[in-house]
């Protein structure tokens, strides 16, 4: 082998070399690849899963609600009922709640809801049949709906006929008062103040100094008192003689008003004078009285009230002569039986429903 053989050997065997070990880092680069995608598919998974047992676990509240009402043909006699027990099980696990006053109720179950069992809800009280219903659960969650329980009186309400004429009850009307702070405007009062001061004084900064650090200033406050049950009200305080632009009023203390008041000014230059004003309010408590006409349903009326009302009583005609029959917390009446009820809104409304007894009529 000549010389030129040899080199072309060697030159073959370099380009062996380079190709193995671009074949090499071609490998390296599908090994990280694939190293890559494996990683991801695999916190896929992992997210989908975490996802999953997430959607499960709500699954398994199932919230309740509806309202408990008493069962009667004519709507206008389907009355809220309080105090219902309501249970809720699934012959493992259970949840007990109680209904409202306007005869709301909500419980929540926790339940294992992949296994399709359904949940028995029993209605429980001591004046009423008792009530069981079924709710139907699957694995895709429960269906959401208002559950209405019309309980049937154990022992349905008659009314007894007197064997003599009946008692007519006429011209009712509801009376009761309202109580509201009211403010009346007795007076007015006006304190003058001066703030004295030199002015074009550098300041030293050991003392009171202009908003910029300038200027020596002083200051100076005014205080009044509106007396017992009397407050201020359209404060005001201004500077009214000397040099305003130099000043600065300070508004913290008779900006909301009150009994007592106090208006401080800073000056910065010559001695100025600050006025300051109000009206003085008295408070006192008044009451209104007012009126309305009950709504008549058959042989029960009915009519609500605003949280704040105070001495109710129903003004009636009774057999043609006037009487007042203030409603207690008893709800005595000679001629019907009353309940009430506050409502669980926000206007926290009192809701009052009356009865005739046997031997009248409305």
């Amino acid at each position: 082998m000549d010389g030129k053989s040899g080199s072309m050997c060697s030159g073959l065997r370099v380009q062996s070399l380079i190709d193995g070990i671009y074949r090499g880092c071609m490998s390296g680069k599908k090994i990280v690849w694939a190293i890559i995608a494996v990683a991801a598919v695999v916190v896929i998974l992992l997210v989908l899963r975490e996802q999953r047992l997430q959607s499960i676990h709500m699954r398994r509240l199932v919230p309740i609600e509806g309202a408990v009402i008493q069962h009667d043909v004519d709507t206008k006699n389907q009355v809220p009922i309080a105090d219902v027990v309501i249970t809720a099980s699934d012959g493992v696990t259970s949840a007990k709640t109680r209904s409202e006053a306007s005869g709301f109720f909500k419980v929540v179950f926790e339940s294992n809801v992949l296994s399709g069992k359904p949940i028995a809800v029993s209605f429980r009280h001591p004046e009423y049949e008792p009530l069981d219903l079924t709710v139907q659960t699957g694995t895709l969650g429960t269906p959401e709906r208002l559950y209405v329980a019309a309980l049937v009186p154990i022992a349905p309400k008659k009314v007894v006929r007197s064997s003599g004429p009946e008692v007519p009850v006429t011209n009712i009307r509801v009376r009761y008062t309202i109580n509201s702070r009211t403010d009346t405007n007795v007076g007015s009062a006006v304190r003058m103040f001066q703030v004295e001061n030199t002015g074009n004084v550098p300041c030293d900064h050991k003392g009171l100094c202009s908003p910029d650090g300038k200027w020596k200033a002083a200051s100076a406050s005014a205080t009044l008192d509106a007396g017992a049950d009397n407050t201020f009200g359209n404060v005001r305080a201004s500077c009214v003689a000397g040099p305003c632009p130099f000043t600065r009023i300070d508004s913290s203390g008779f900006v909301q008003g009150g009994r007592i008041i106090t208006a401080s000014a800073l000056n910065w230059s010559d001695t100025t004078t600050f006025l300051m004003e109000a009206e003085v309010y008295h408070e006192a408590i008044s009451s209104n009285v007012r009126r309305l006409y009950p709504v008549i349903f058959g042989r029960t009326l009915n009519f609500t009230l605003p949280p704040t009302q105070e001495g109710v009583s129903l003004e009636a005609d009774v057999d043609g002569s006037p009487m007042v029959f203030p409603l207690g917390p008893a709800l005595n009446l000679s001629w019907a039986t009353c309940t009430v009820r506050t409502d669980s809104e926000k206007e926290k409304t009192t809701v009052y429903s009356c009865e005739l007894k046997p031997g009248y009529r409305f």
